[in-house]
């Protein structure tokens, strides 16, 4: 049985943070699916539409990361919801300060 996780997050755009946390990601899990965030009620510097294509040409293009492991989708609905749809056992959220652990 296939270990599968979900990284969501905005990635507007996508940092060396980002692909640090793929990068250890893989080490865990057979398939990764990277959510960007739709949240209409958000500001985002970028579309969510742009963001999926940086984060492509980013893994793929550009750090030629193995296709065949990961997903790139844009979401809406709950993480949790998105979990259950995709068979999903784990989900990885990076931390970058205490406020972070207290928002989560």
């Amino acid at each position: 049985m296939k270990k599968i996780g979900i990284y969501p997050g905005t990635f507007d755009p996508i940092t060396t943070g980002h692909i640090d946390l793929v990068t250890r990601s893989l080490k865990i899990v057979d398939k990764l699916i990277i959510a960007a965030s739709n949240d209409h009620a958000k500001d985002y510097l970028f579309s969510s539409d742009e963001r999926v294509s940086i984060i492509n040409n980013s893994l793929f293009k550009d750090l030629k990361f193995n296709r065949n492991r990961i997903k790139i989708i844009s979401f809406n609905p709950l993480t949790t919801t998105l979990c259950v749809k995709n068979n999903a056992s784990i989900i990885f959220r990076g931390l970058r300060a205490v406020s972070d652990f207290e928002y989560e």
